[in-house]
C-alpha cells in the first residue's frame, strides 16, 4: 500500500502545477523495427488502444530478441531469462497484474511492474524492455499516462510495422538542430509516412525544443 501511494505521489508531483492529465491509457505491442537514431539498437513500437498514437521505445539486441521470439510464438530450446522469471513467479503463486510506463526522462521511459499474491501486492522498478517482455509472456496489460503518450508519441493511421529502410535523401549523421522548424516538420511527415517511428520521435522532440526557444526569445 505504501509503495502504491509513493508511486501515485511521484506521478502527482511530476504534474503538479503544470495542468497535465493523469489519465491512464492502455498500450498494445505493435512490433519491432531497427532504430534510426541509435546504432546497434532496436525500436519497440507501442500503440494506443483504440487511438492513433504510436510510441517508439529504444531497446537493446537481447531484449529485442526476447520480445520478437514471443511475438512470433517461437519456443527456444532452453528458457530465456524472461521465461525463467515467469516460471518462478507462477511456481510461487505470484501474478504480474500490469506494467506502467509512469515517466519519460532524458529520453528514457521509466516503468514499474505490479506483482500480487494472496498475501500482498508490490510495485517493482523495471527497464521498459524487460517489463514488456514479461507482459507479453503473462498477458498483463500495459499502461502509460495521457501526458506521456502525447509528449513522446505521434499520430499515424497505419497498422503494420514495416522493415527498416535505408534513408537516401536524409543523412543520419547530421545535426538536426541546425534545420528550421519548417524543414524538420517536413522530415517528420516523411518519417511517419515511412513508419520510421523512433526517428520521428526524435524529430518531434527537437521541434518542440526549438518552438520553446522561439517562444522564450
Amino acid at each position: 500500500l505504501n509503495r502504491s501511494f509513493m508511486l501515485w505521489k511521484r506521478c502527482y508531483n511530476q504534474t503538479k502545477g503544470k495542468g497535465l492529465r493523469m489519465e491512464r491509457v492502455k498500450l498494445n505491442v505493435v512490433g519491432i523495427t531497427y532504430s534510426q537514431v541509435q546504432t546497434g539498437a532496436y525500436a519497440l513500437v507501442l500503440s494506443e488502444e483504440g487511438g492513433p498514437y504510436r510510441i517508439p521505445v529504444v531497446i537493446g539486441v537481447a531484449e529485442a530478441q526476447s520480445i520478437a521470439i514471443k511475438i512470433e510464438n517461437i519456443i527456444p530450446p532452453r528458457p530465456l531469462s524472461h521465461d525463467l522469471i515467469v516460471g518462478l513467479s507462477r511456481a510461487y503463486g505470484i501474478n504480474l497484474d500490469e506494467v506502467f510506463l509512469y515517466k519519460f526522462e532524458n529520453g528514457v521511459f521509466l516503468s514499474e511492474l505490479r506483482f500480487s499474491s494472496e498475501e500482498r501486492s508490490v510495485n517493482i522498478d523495471s527497464r521498459t524492455s524487460d517489463a514488456i517482455a514479461l507482459a507479453l509472456r503473462t498477458g498483463a496489460p500495459i499502461y502509460t499516462t495521457r501526458d506521456i503518450l502525447e509528449k513522446t508519441g505521434f499520430i499515424t493511421d497505419k497498422v503494420d510495422v514495416s522493415s527498416h529502410k535505408k534513408q537516401e535523401d536524409e543523412p543520419k549523421e547530421v545535426n538536426l538542430k541546425k534545420y528550421a522548424i519548417e524543414e524538420l516538420e517536413k522530415m517528420l511527415a516523411k518519417c511517419v509516412e515511412r513508419e520510421e517511428y523512433e526517428r520521428a520521435a526524435e524529430l518531434k522532440r527537437i521541434i518542440t525544443e526549438k518552438k520553446e526557444e522561439r517562444k522564450n526569445k
